[in-house]
C-alpha cells in the first residue's frame, strides 16, 4: 500500500477558507430569504381561508339548487 501524500498547506488553507466562506454565505442567504418565505406563507394561509370559504358557499348553493 502506498503511503498518503502530504497535502500542501496552501491547499489546506484554501479548502478551509472556502468552507468557512460558504458557511458564512449560506447563513447570510438564509437570513435574507427567511422573512420573504414567512410573508409568502401568510399570504398563502389567507388565500387558503378565502378559497375554503368560497368552496363552502359554492357547495351550499349547489346543494340548495339540487333540492329545489
Amino acid at each position: 500500500m502506498v503511503p498518503p501524500v502530504a497535502v500542501s498547506p496552501v491547499i489546506k488553507t484554501a479548502r478551509w477558507s472556502f468552507l468557512l466562506i460558504g458557511m458564512f454565505y449560506g447563513k447570510q442567504r438564509y437570513d435574507y430569504l427567511k422573512p420573504r418565505a414567512e410573508k409568502e406563507r401568510l399570504v398563502e394561509e389567507a388565500e387558503k381561508k378565502i378559497r375554503e370559504e368560497q368552496e363552502k358557499i359554492a357547495k351550499a348553493l349547489a346543494e340548495d339548487t339540487i333540492l329545489k
